[in-house]
């Protein structure tokens, strides 16, 4: 009897937003492996599965991403539904292409179910607007930091551009990457930084490019966070003070 492949996008972190597919696939797995970034909430839908933690280690990605994917084989060839529960979106920086490509070259049927991606989450959970009308035409996602634990080479393209920025993966290299937007003479472009976007302790630093390390040290912010870059966040600023104040944030 063939098993299944089901990869399922977790969301940013709210239990409440995984997708319905997504919930219906963990109420049908038999096997459940899932990510650090993946809210163990919920795993309470996966009534009645087996629940594999294969969070990652730095300096052990590769080692934990090869376990990852004979233990998809392993229980797939015994017939069973397996959901790989991964943190955002499978697609987006999550490896999820990997894990499908693995699994196709073994014959095993295979399912997608997209999620919401942080990118777009977190800073919508403080108000705070990726496009707007007559300020960027468009907003690009990059790594900040390269599966070698390098800096990525697309910050410094990022950095020679006017399009809103999207850092994931990127507070280890944060200094690092002020430092190119500085030497490109963007000191003043407005910075805003999310820890724990769309969870109930989420936390937002506002500032710009030659303070925004000051602010965050201050507030003794690490990961997981992202990192927004440019002229939307210092236009979306009235709108979200007044955002928080009706959810009863604060900055």
């Amino acid at each position: 009897m063939s098993g299944k492949l089901t990869i399922v996008g977790a969301g940013p972190g709210d239990p409440e937003l995984i997708t319905l597919k997504g919930v219906r696939a963990l109420k049908e797995a038999d096997v459940v492996l899932y990510d650090a970034l993946a809210n163990p909430e919920l795993l309470q839908y996966a009534v009645k599965a087996e629940k594999i933690f294969v969070g990652k280690r730095k300096g052990m990605h590769k080692f934990i991403q090869e376990k990852i994917h004979q233990l998809i084989l392993e229980h797939a060839q015994q017939g069973k539904h397996v959901v790989r529960l991964k943190g955002g979106d499978p697609f987006v920086f999550g490896r999820g292409a990997e894990e499908l490509k693995y699994v196709l070259e073994h014959g095993v049927e295979i399912d997608i179910v997209s999620g919401v991606t942080s990118a777009i989450a977190a800073p919508a959970s403080f108000g705070i607007s990726l496009t707007q009308r007559g300020v960027n035409e468009s907003f690009r996602v990059i790594t900040g930091t390269t599966s070698d634990e390098e800096l990525s080479e697309d910050v410094e393209a990022a950095a020679n551009s006017n399009v809103t920025i999207v850092v994931l993966m990127g507070m280890s290299k944060l200094e690092k990457i002020i430092n190119t937007f500085i030497e490109k003479g963007k000191n003043t472009i407005p910075v805003a930084v999310i820890e724990n976007g769309t969870k109930q302790q989420e936390r937002l630093a506002v500032g710009q490019i030659d303070t925004i390390l000051a602010v965050i040290n201050k507030k003794e912010m690490s990961n997981p966070s992202i990192i927004v870059i440019g002229e939307t966040v210092k236009q979306s600023q009235v709108l979200y003070q007044q955002f928080l104040t009706q959810k009863g944030k604060t900055i």
